[in-house]
């Protein structure tokens, strides 16, 4: 017995989840002892030269990204074979993201007006400059752009910007014209399933990076910021957010139990090691290709991976719309704007819409923040007040982003019948 549990621990901290949680401890460990044996100015020139790991940890993942999500979409759409199974898991798809953002919003309404952490909070030497860069995309931020925004006006711009909404449009045009030639086009579609095996490889020769790059985003993180002081002065916002945040995570893996069973549980272990480098990367993003892999692995078939996954990060990002209306506001309560609970509920609806167009920009929960806050005459300069706390705010709507996405593809999974996702066999647990 006990030659077994020391075989489990082993293992453990050889594979990449516990690699990553060591390279997230020495990563805090060095950072803080910097921060409080250097000077300020060299803490920030080493915290600008350690990061450079994380950039380019998630600048590898941002590299495969866009012929995985081509590859794998195209493939998966013609294995579907016609536009009506597309419209049928894409309605299913939209049904669960839409109701998801709802509850996400809903509960982050419920403890911004339970636990006003913002009202009589007073804070000093708040940087309003540094709010500058957030709130300048708020401009192109509307509706009308979202839209227009969504068709790609060409699919090379798409991809060398990494457009996933844009890519997915073109894909599935691509996959149901690639489906409607039949076998004509077979060759295409079986080259392009061995370009997606072949970035897939590329995926784990990538993910070896992962814990280097997580030490780097944290040793960064910390040698520059001092996260008691910090800690200690949003006590109230920070705290009442882990609230909201835990609470949320609560809903999703109760509804996972409900909809997955038993199989909820193996798939909290596939997806500890994706939601771990989400956390310390603060990017969903660079664990889209990992998290692909470990949903096929659990057993949800490739057509509805790579259909609901490029979906899911455009449309299904659950820990930044709870954030969404949690910051919003708490600004509002800390200038002393009141909203009625009716403004509140329009401000929620406004946040559902105008957030769906928000992958891939940098700070986008802020910039929709900002944005709303403009449009309820909430001073858009107090988007500055959240900015120091903002990072480690971005770390659990990072993991929970991965969370609902994984859980949203495997359940849409299970809908579409027991022969897309096997629960009945477990799979094997040392794959």
């Amino acid at each position: 017995m006990n030659n077994k549990t020391e075989i489990k621990k082993t293992s453990f901290f050889r594979g990449l989840t516990g690699q990553i949680l060591i390279a997230m401890f020495l990563g805090a460990t060095l950072g803080i002892i910097l921060h409080n044996t250097i000077s300020h100015e060299a803490a920030v020139e080493f915290s600008d030269k350690i990061k450079m790991l994380a950039t380019i940890f998630i600048r590898l993942v941002q590299m495969i990204i866009s012929p995985l999500v081509f590859t794998t979409l195209v493939v998966g759409i013609a294995k579907l074979g016609d536009i009506k199974t597309v419209g049928r898991i894409g309605g299913k798809a939209l049904a669960w993201f839409f109701t998801a953002s709802f509850v996400s919003l809903l509960i982050g309404l419920f403890y911004i007006n339970i636990l006003q952490p913002g009202v009589g909070l007073k804070l000093d030497h708040v940087d309003m400059a540094a709010a500058s860069e957030v709130t300048a995309k708020t401009q192109t931020l509307s509706f009308d752009n979202f839209i227009t925004h969504i068709v790609p006006k060409s699919i090379f711009e798409a991809m060398a910007t990494n457009e996933i909404l844009q890519i997915v449009v073109f894909s599935i045009f691509f996959g149901l014209a690639a489906a409607s030639l039949g076998s004509t086009v077979k060759p295409v579609i079986n080259a392009l399933d061995k370009m997606s095996h072949i970035v897939l490889k590329m995926v784990n020769y990538v993910m070896n990076f992962a814990p280097i790059g997580v030490f780097g985003a944290i040793a960064g993180v910390f040698a520059v910021r001092d996260a008691e002081e910090l800690l200690i002065t949003y006590f109230k916002f920070f705290g009442s957010f882990l609230i909201g945040i835990g609470t949320l995570w609560a809903v999703l893996i109760l509804v996972g139990y409900i909809f997955l069973k038993g199989r909820m549980t193996e798939l909290l272990r596939r997806i500890t090691g994706p939601v771990a480098i989400a956390f310390g990367t603060t990017s969903s993003e660079a664990v889209f290709p990992k998290l692909t892999e470990e949903l096929e692995e659990f057993g949800v078939k490739d057509k509805i991976v790579s259909f609901m996954l490029p979906l899911g990060y455009s449309f299904n990002l659950d820990g930044s719309m709870m954030y969404m209306t949690f910051a919003s506001i708490f600004i509002a309560q800390f200038y002393g704007v009141h909203l009625d609970i009716g403004t509140q509920m329009v401000m929620l609806l406004v946040l559902m819409l105008t957030s769906k167009g928000i992958a891939g920009v940098p700070r986008a929960s802020l910039v929709v923040v900002a944005a709303t806050c403009g449009m309820f005459d909430i001073p858009i300069e107090g988007i500055a007040i959240i900015l120091p706390i903002d990072h480690f705010c971005d770390m659990f709507r990072s993991a929970t982003n991965v969370l609902g996405n994984a859980l949203a593809t495997s359940v849409v999974g299970k809908w579409e019948g027991d022969n897309e996702i096997n629960f009945d066999v477990p799979s094997d647990t040392n794959s």
